[in-house]
Order: C-alpha cells, then sequence, then structure tokens
C-alpha cells in the first residue's frame, strides 16, 4: 500500500475539481486555455487540503523511527520494537516513502505560486481584453499588468538595496526564498481571517435556517424581487450595446478596412440581433461616398469588450431568473403539502427535465413527502447544531493554539493523544475532517462572496471566464496559509510548538520562519485571533446592516426596505406561476383535441385520397367512350368551368414575389403578392 493512497487522493481530487468547475464555467463556450488554468489552480489547491493529513502521519511515523534509533532496539518486520518497553511503531497503511513529499510539495507549491502571482493576472486581463487578434489581446494585457508587476518588482528591489548596502544582513538564497513566502503567506493569513470569520458563523446559521420553511420562502421571493431589478437592468444594457453595435454596422461597409472587426463584434451578439442588423444592412454602398467620422480600432475594441460582457449578464440573468422560479414553486409546493392527509408529496408543475428512471423508482411521492415535511428539517437542524461545535472548537483553538504549557488547542489534544498508541486512521481522520471544515468555511465564502459585477462565481455554467481566474488566484493564495494555520492548531509546526523535532515535509519547503521574527512570534501567533471580533461581528449582521445602510439592499427580518421587496418578489412569483399554469392547460387542450379527433382527422384524409382515386379511374375507363356519349357530362364540366371562371380575380402578372408555402396555395385565398395561386389553368380544367 506504500504510495497507493496518494496516488487514489490525487486522481479523486482532479474529477473533483473537473466536477465543480463543470457546474460554474461552461467547457463548451470559454476559451480552452481559461478552462485549463482554472482547473490547475483548484486542482493543486484541493490536492494540498486532501494530501496533507498522509504528510502528517508520515511524519509522526518518522519521529518514531528517529525515537527508536536513538534508543536500543531491534528491527522486526513493517515495525521497530523498543527494548524497554516494548513498543511498536507499527507502519501506517498510507505511508509514504522518504523523498517523495518533498519534492511533491515544492512541485504544488511553487506552481500555485506561479500561477497565481504571473500566469492568472495576465490572463484575467486577456480574457477581458476587447482585442481582436492575439498580439492586440497579449498587447492591453501586458499594459493593464504592467503597473501591477511594477509596483512588486520595484518594494523587491528597495529591500535588496538595503539589504546590499547594510551590512548587519548577510542574507543567503535560502533566506531571500524564506522571505519571499513568507510575504505571501502573509497576504493570505490576512485574507483567511476575514472569510474564516464569516465562514464559521454563516455555516451553521445557514442550515439552521435552512430547517425554516417560512424563512426560505420570504428569502426566496427577495431574491426575486432584487433579480428582477438585475434581470431589467442587464435587457436594458444589452438594447443600449446593439442599438450602438447597429450604427457602427451601418457606419462601417463591406469594404472598409475595420470591416472584419465589426463582423467579429456582431458573431458575439444574440441571434435575434444579428438577423435584425443582417436585414438592415446596405452593403452596395461604399464607405468613401459618405464623409462619415468612422470609429477607430481602440473604439471598436472597447465596443468589443462592452459587448462580450454585457451579453454574458444577460444570459447570467436569464439562466438565474428561470432557476430561482423553480426554487419558489418547490418551497410554495412544500408548504402546500405539509398539510396533506394522504402523505403524498404533490407538485403543482411537472419537471422540465427527463427524471433518471432509478431516482423515481426509489424516490416516490410518499418518500419525498416524508424527507421534504418530516425528516429533511430535523437533519438540518442537527447538521447545524455539529457545525456549530465544529465553529467554536476552532474559534476556542485559534485563541490558544500559542500555549504549549498546558495544551490548549483541542485539535492538538486530540492529535497527541492519537500519536501516544499511533493510531494512524484516527490521526488522518481528525487532521482531515479539521482541514476540510476549515477549507469549507473559507472556500464556501469565495463562492458566496460578490464584488458587484467584477466578481461572481455563478452556478450552472454562467460564470464568465474572468471571475473564474480570479477565484483561482484566490485559492492559490489562500491554501498554503490555511495549511499553515492547520499545522499550528495541531502543534504540527515547530515554530508554534518550539519542539526540536522532525517538521512535516511540508513545513520544511516554507523554510524557517525564525529569518523574520517578528512575523514568525507575532504576526502569525496573534493576528488569527481576531476571527473572535470577525465572529461576533458576523452573528449581528454588522457588514449586512452597514451595506444595507449604504443602499445595497440585503435581507433583513426587521427592514421596512426588505418587506416591501418580499412582496414585490411575491407577485412576481405569482405572475410567472399563472402564465405558466395558462401554458400548461393550453398544451393539455392541444393534446386532448389531437387524442379526440386526431383518429377522425385521419380517417377524413384517407377517405378523401379514396375518393379522389375513384374520380380519376372513373374519367380514365370514360375516356375510352365515344364522344357522343359525353353531352351530358360536357355540358356539366362547362358549367363548373363558368362557376370556377365566375370566382376568379384578374391575374397580376407584374407580381414581384411568388408564396411558396404549400398550405397558402391549396386554401384558395387571394395572396398580398397579387397571385391567385390555386386558381392556375393547369387546374381548372385538369378533369377535362
Amino acid at each position: 500500500m506504500s504510495g497507493a493512497a496518494l496516488g487514489l487522493e490525487i486522481v479523486f481530487v482532479f474529477f473533483l475539481a473537473l466536477f465543480l468547475l463543470h457546474r460554474y464555467g461552461d467547457f463548451k463556450k470559454q476559451h480552452r486555455l481559461v478552462i485549463i488554468a482554472t482547473l490547475l489552480a483548484w486542482y493543486l489547491c484541493f490536492l494540498i487540503v486532501f494530501i496533507l493529513p498522509l504528510d502528517v502521519s508520515t511524519t509522526i511515523y518518522n519521529r518514531c523511527k528517529l525515537a527508536v534509533n536513538s534508543s536500543p532496539a531491534e528491527s522486526n518486520g513493517s515495525y521497530v520494537t523498543l527494548a524497554p518497553s516494548k513498543q511498536k511503531c507499527f507502519k501506517p497503511w498510507s505511508y509514504i516513502p522518504d523523498g517523495i513529499m518533498p519534492i511533491f510539495w515544492r512541485v504544488v507549491y511553487w506552481t500555485s505560486q506561479f500561477l497565481t502571482w504571473i500566469l492568472l493576472p495576465f490572463m484575467q486581463s486577456y480574457a477581458r481584453s476587447g482585442g481582436f487578434s492575439i498580439t492586440g489581446k497579449i498587447k492591453t494585457a501586458l499594459i493593464e499588468n504592467a503597473i501591477y508587476y511594477g509596483t512588486y518588482l520595484l518594494i523587491f528591489g528597495a529591500f535588496l538595496i538595503y539589504v546590499a548596502v547594510n551590512p548587519n544582513f548577510n542574507l543567503q538564497w535560502n533566506q531571500l526564498q524564506t522571505i519571499g513566502i513568507a510575504a505571501a503567506n502573509t497576504w493570505g493569513l490576512f485574507l483567511l481571517v476575514l472569510l474564516l470569520g464569516y465562514g464559521l458563523v454563516e455555516i451553521p446559521r445557514s442550515h439552521w435556517n435552512g430547517a425554516k420553511r417560512g424563512y426560505l420562502l420570504m428569502k426566496t421571493y427577495f431574491k426575486a424581487a432584487k433579480l428582477m431589478t438585475e434581470k431589467a437592468d442587464a435587457e436594458e444594457n444589452l438594447e443600449d450595446i446593439m442599438e450602438e453595435v447597429r450604427k457602427v454596422s451601418e457606419s462601417i461597409k463591406y469594404n472598409h478596412p475595420l470591416r472584419k472587426c465589426v463582423d467579429t463584434i456582431l458573431k458575439k451578439c444574440p441571434t435575434e440581433y444579428q438577423e435584425r442588423m443582417g436585414r438592415n444592412m446596405d452593403d452596395y454602398e461604399d464607405f468613401d461616398e459618405r464623409q462619415n467620422s468612422y470609429p477607430s480600432e481602440k473604439s471598436l475594441a472597447k465596443l468589443h469588450k462592452q459587448v462580450i460582457y454585457s451579453v454574458q449578464r444577460h444570459r447570467r440573468t436569464q439562466v438565474q431568473w428561470q432557476i430561482l422560479l423553480e426554487q419558489a414553486f418547490y418551497l410554495e409546493d412544500v408548504a402546500k403539502n405539509e398539510s396533506s392527509a394522504t402523505r403524498q408529496f404533490v407538485h403543482t408543475f411537472h419537471s422540465q427535465e427527463p427524471e433518471n428512471k432509478i431516482i423515481q423508482y426509489f424516490y416516490t411521492p410518499t418518500v419525498e413527502w416524508y424527507w421534504e415535511c418530516l425528516l429533511r428539517p430535523w437533519f438540518y437542524r442537527v447538521l447545524a447544531v455539529v457545525l456549530a461545535t465544529f465553529s467554536v472548537i476552532v474559534v476556542w483553538s485559534e485563541c490558544t493554539f500559542f500555549s504549549t504549557k498546558p495544551v490548549l488547542s483541542l485539535f492538538a489534544v486530540f492529535i497527541q493523544l492519537a500519536e501516544r498508541t499511533y493510531n494512524y486512521i484516527y490521526i488522518e481522520m481528525a487532521c482531515f475532517l479539521t482541514i476540510f471544515f476549515l477549507s469549507i468555511c473559507v472556500y464556501s465564502t469565495v463562492f458566496r462572496i460578490r464584488v458587484f459585477n467584477y466578481y461572481y462565481l455563478a452556478s450552472h455554467h454562467q460564470t464568465d471566464a474572468y471571475s473564474l481566474l480570479f477565484s483561482g488566484m484566490l485559492f492559490c493564495r489562500l491554501t498554503p496559509p490555511l495549511c499553515l494555520n492547520f499545522l499550528g492548531l495541531t502543534h504540527m509546526d515547530a515554530t508554534i510548538s518550539h519542539k526540536n523535532t522532525q517538521p512535516t515535509a511540508y513545513t520544511s519547503i516554507m523554510g524557517s520562519m525564525r529569518v523574520l521574527s517578528f512575523i514568525a512570534d507575532g504576526f502569525y501567533i496573534y493576528y488569527p485571533m481576531l476571527v473572535v471580533i470577525l465572529c461576533i461581528a458576523t452573528y449581528f449582521s454588522l457588514g449586512t446592516r452597514c451595506l444595507n445602510l449604504l443602499g445595497f439592499q440585503q435581507f433583513m427580518g426587521d427592514s421596512e426596505m426588505t418587506s416591501d421587496l418580499i412582496d414585490e418578489g411575491k407577485e412576481l412569483i405569482r405572475r410567472e406561476k399563472r402564465k405558466r399554469q395558462r401554458q400548461e392547460e393550453g398544451e393539455n387542450r392541444r393534446r386532448e383535441w389531437k387524442e379526440r379527433y386526431g383518429n377522425r382527422d385521419d380517417s377524413t384524409r384517407s377517405r378523401a385520397v379514396h375518393t379522389d382515386q375513384k374520380e380519376s379511374s372513373f374519367s380514365e375507363t370514360n375516356a375510352s367512350r365515344p364522344l357522343s356519349k359525353y353531352t351530358r357530362s360536357n355540358g356539366r364540366t362547362e358549367r363548373d368551368r363558368i362557376e370556377l371562371l365566375q370566382d376568379a380575380e384578374p391575374l397580376d402578372f407584374n407580381a414581384d414575389s411568388v408564396n411558396d408555402d404549400p398550405l397558402e396555395s391549396d386554401s384558395g385565398r387571394y395572396q398580398p403578392g397579387g397571385r391567385y395561386l390555386s386558381m392556375s389553368r393547369s387546374k381548372i380544367f385538369d378533369d377535362v
């Protein structure tokens, strides 16, 4: 099993990152380089979280071996036995051989740092650029990142000059590398504590409120009102941008040098706007014939950027509106079914997507009623209590992990108790649950926060390329300090425990933080205590109240604005519900009509075909008879011809268009183009 656990986790984490990226990104429409860069960033960060518990268990076993080698002992197979106490150091099932983990962490860490500080910022500017060529986009990205990169180079250059001039400093390359790592981790830890303080309170509270059906329904109404405003704003913005595109398309003709740029912009527009603009184009006119002021390539690039943004925003609001409607309808169904005597869940509308037969077989209406109306609220309450307990343990440990005598950090107590008995399964499970909970609190906040329309992760493939790349940057900057904070909570970091023991492989690549003592002994230890203040502020919703005062509507139960938005959203949902009910009633009526009269129409059609065949056969047999016997029939044919000619209207042979619709041509009605298609000479005298 040596190394097998490492390989399994590497494969599992890859598919986990791929699944999450597929949920938020769009593999078909977004650029492949954006997908690959974001996937790599997410994958490396998730990999660090999942592999670190294996590093901890391997380090504990290596410490045991060092202790055995420093005392009289004898080797026995897969473990080492101490002579005095007969203590055994069992090799863990997930043991990773020496030399693999340092190389692995070095590759993962420096790759993630290259992504977050160099590649992803450049790709962000490249993705938002409105250039029409690769060279133009690269040029724009370099210009936008010149200030960003220049600031870091200026600070680093000033520091190097200060070190070179001052004789008291004698720094080696490893120490410079450690200073760079410490600077990056300091920035990440500053943001980490802010996100962690919000997640430790909001995640248990959201699950507790998830058990309240009335609360969820009111919040859904509130979201509907806000989303409708955003949806209307997106539609209005798209209309304005499309009007500018139309004017540019009409002014720049087919032989203008910038026409290729206009065609590129038109391809990014929605289909209905492309067709509308295509009908109004006069490409036969040369651009030299009109002395107009034409836009420059720079202004077209800016317009191209606006088109990409407005189309993406419009599409996202449309999809989110449909998802929110489904959620509101479902919550209303749950509220109605709670008082059902039959204990079977009844949906107002059938699902538009085909359901899985296996799920449909097991998840029956009765099972759905018991889960949604009885079990699910209690499940969410129990889960909220468990998560709140974890949050209290994390807050306590963050405030006391610097104390080594006595050990006050509960996570360190759990790991040290398991280390005495060398229970590696328990050690790995405890480490995994701890770091997994910390990661959920931090990463879920990254997925929830929204910085206006600048950064927003929207599910159902509605996240733009810029937000995906920005999330990859945040993950790569937050994960290393998160892991160091976890090792400090468990006292596996020698800087915290103040013990001369073998460090973990992950800590060894970070270098000794003693180079910067004010960071190692000050900022890293006392700054995480700020999480207590942030948790209190989140519990009392101070940030939400401040945003509400600034004019950004937030869901608050005691606010008059919130009540108005809830009423507005409730009316919007009711209106959409009536509209969908009318659509379903119309479809049901058409289905019933087809089922009731479909066979009759088929029999009528077959009867008409049979009559035509009999008439044609009758005419063929009568054609061989002498002409003298046709006196009466010829008279009737003449009368029919006269009646048909009386009904016919004069023909317009100057008509420009001919209607090719077979349904309209057989109806025998006069066409707007001036032709009477059904009364042609060939059809009038077919029986003659």
